[in-house]
């Protein structure tokens, strides 16, 4: 992990420096721009590690470089920065294909935890390259090609969506709390909002519809995979 390089992706020069200094501390490299068409072209360029992207960018907002990473089947991984703690901005994010959000303004020792925490995610999955695939009911977990079936039918995912889904499964008729499975699937001790895991929680509710599996409220506590 170390020396991995992370792009910052911020008009506000006193976020870049904070950012840069924290990281760098940490042995990353650190590359900065400050608007969305250059953070295209350093993407393209750099092939970084992790990109921290600012949603509030001149040029083409973040949002807009996210959708068109993931319009291209780039997989780098997204932290997105919201400068509003709002649930819009996030969920927009989350649906265009980030990883993670971090709300402004922000601690930047959970920044850095944040971003070792998204790139051991992708470590982990490496590791599940020789791992059976997993079936619940008429549901199908491959963790080697991280793809989900349902009766055969391929079920597509975005990369958290498919860690949240293999964590239900993996502790199935478990009751989870939000800060479990932000450790579990996530990779971090969050503190604070847990929103991000009902988002993503409502996004697999829709596309677990045809299947015999879902995911069950468990209330004041927080969800569990069932299969009726």
């Amino acid at each position: 992990m170390p020396h991995q390089l992370i792009l910052l992706v911020d008009d506000e020069p006193n976020i870049i420096q904070l950012a840069r200094m924290y990281l760098e501390r940490e042995n990353f490299q650190v590359e900065a721009v400050r608007d969305g068409q250059s953070a295209l072209e350093a993407v393209a360029r750099l092939r970084p590690a992790l990109v921290v992207l600012d949603i509030m960018l001149p040029k083409l907002d973040g949002l807009e470089v996210c959708r068109r990473l993931r319009g291209d089947k780039n997989p780098v991984p997204i932290l997105m920065l919201t400068a509003r703690d709002e649930d819009l901005d996030k969920i927009l994010g989350l649906e265009m294909g980030a990883d993670d959000y971090l709300t402004k303004p922000f601690n930047p020792r959970e920044l850095v935890a944040r971003v070792k925490a998204i790139l051991r995610r992708g470590e982990r999955n490496a590791e599940r390259l020789g791992e059976s695939p997993s079936h619940i009911g008429n549901l199908v977990i491959d963790p080697a090609s991280r793809e989900v079936t349902v009766d055969g039918e391929l079920i597509s995912l975005r990369n958290q969506e498919f860690d949240l889904l293999y964590t239900l499964a993996t502790h199935r008729g478990m009751a989870l709390s939000r800060k479990q499975l932000l450790d579990l699937a996530w990779g971090y001790d969050y503190m604070g909002q847990t929103r991000t895991v009902d988002v993503h929680v409502g996004h697999l509710r829709k596309k677990l519809t045809d299947s015999t599996v879902q995911i069950e409220t468990v209330t004041s506590i927080g969800y569990k995979l069932v299969d009726w």
